[in-house]
């Protein structure tokens, strides 16, 4: 078993969907991506699971939603930072 193939957080996939829908990574370079990327994660608590499936059966709407509010709030707070350090 190695760790990075078989376990993952499950919020970096949230936020690179959201980074997504935001559009930024069409607008972004790769170095501002990752940096977002990080900021944002280092917000947020870790999730980690195995597999995709666990969450999809597993986690109640209500709380799908929250981590999904997380996300959001977390990338426009790191957006923010990162435009206030040029």
């Amino acid at each position: 078993m190695t760790l990075n193939d078989d376990i993952h957080n499950y919020y970096e996939k949230l936020v690179i969907d959201h980074i997504s829908e935001q559009g930024l990574d069409k607008d972004k370079d790769p170095d501002y991506l990752a940096d977002l990327s990080c900021i944002v994660l280092n917000q947020l608590p870790p999730r980690y699971i195995r597999y995709e499936v666990d969450m999809a059966f597993y986690l109640p709407q209500s709380e799908r939603f929250e981590m999904q509010m997380k996300v959001e709030e977390a990338v426009r707070k790191a957006v923010d930072f990162l435009q206030n350090q040029n």
